[in-house]
């Protein structure tokens, strides 16, 4: 079992005809993601590498059973883009960034009331190796096996799966929850899924300075039964300059790396100061 998605996936691709979507489009298609139809407004009737456009979602629902959505509509148009995703779909992935703050507290409260789980934005997706892929990651590094992984970063998300992938572990699935202040899911909500996943031995979590994320899994992890592994990014960040992400920065002496790793190792995970220790501790967890 993996969480979130699986072969039986079916998804829509909104955003389709641009340069980003079709291009991600090919590439989850060739991984084996089922998807069914793409979405953007004024070029319904075109063929985007064999998969049908719609001017909408309601309209690609009426021809096709889909029950995801993978986002790569412009910032400026993915708040509308979202909402009617949210209203007719149960998971919904975001990849767009720059989507102003206010526009994802909407995104969030909205799919709240509809019940439907948003992932992102700014986020590399999700992908259960050998089953499925909505995201723009690099499938090749990842392989089936037991550990699950949770990140707000992409391209550490990358290095870090494929340290596992050449231990010999595998990942049942990873999500990117995104880099933004505010995203869809959390850290806590993606470890409830995989403490509750059978096929899911032990999770690697991957933060980054700013926000109060880690320091909330790590409440959540005293409790799990599964092993956790850690890392923190940012370690030699400046106070008040923004890293990378939108929500990476250190503010008022909030949100430092120091104080979420002391945070995770109460908790009783195991953390790596460098992405390369993470195989060790897992076989150390594991055993």
């Amino acid at each position: 079992m993996s969480i979130l998605i699986d072969e039986n996936t079916r998804a829509i691709v909104q955003g389709i005809t641009g340069s980003q979507g079709s291009f991600h489009t090919k590439l989850m298609l060739e991984y084996g993601t089922r998807i069914v139809a793409g979405v953007t407004p004024g070029k319904g009737g075109e063929v985007v590498h064999g998969v049908p456009v719609y001017n909408s979602v309601k309209e690609a629902l009426r021809e096709h059973d889909a029950n995801a959505s993978i986002i790569f509509v412009p910032a400026p148009f993915a708040l509308d883009a979202a909402l009617e995703a949210i209203e007719n779909l149960e998971l919904v992935v975001i990849i767009t960034e720059g989507i102003p703050v206010h526009d994802s507290m909407k995104i969030k409260a909205f799919a709240e009331r509809h019940d439907c789980r948003v992932v992102g934005p700014n986020t590399a997706g999700i992908i259960s190796p050998g089953k499925s892929k909505l995201g723009i990651m690099p499938a090749q590094v990842f392989s089936q096996g037991r550990v699950g992984v949770v990140s707000r970063s992409g391209t550490l998300a990358y290095e870090i799966a494929l340290a596992i992938t050449e231990a010999g572990f595998g990942e049942s699935t990873l999500v990117g929850i995104g880099g933004d202040p505010v995203v869809g899911t959390s850290f806590v909500e993606v470890l409830e899924m995989f403490e509750n996943d059978r096929e899911t031995s032990a999770v690697v979590l991957i933060g980054e300075i700013g926000g109060d994320a880690e320091e909330r899994a790590a409440e959540f992890i005293e409790g799990m039964s599964k092993p956790v592994v850690g890392y923190v990014a940012g370690l030699t960040a400046p106070p008040g300059k923004r890293m990378g992400h939108a929500g990476a920065i250190i503010s008022r002496g909030r949100g430092t790396a120091e104080g979420k790793i002391r945070a995770l190792e109460r908790s009783g995970a195991r953390v790596a100061r460098l992405p390369q220790e993470i195989p060790e501790l897992l076989r150390e967890v594991l055993h």
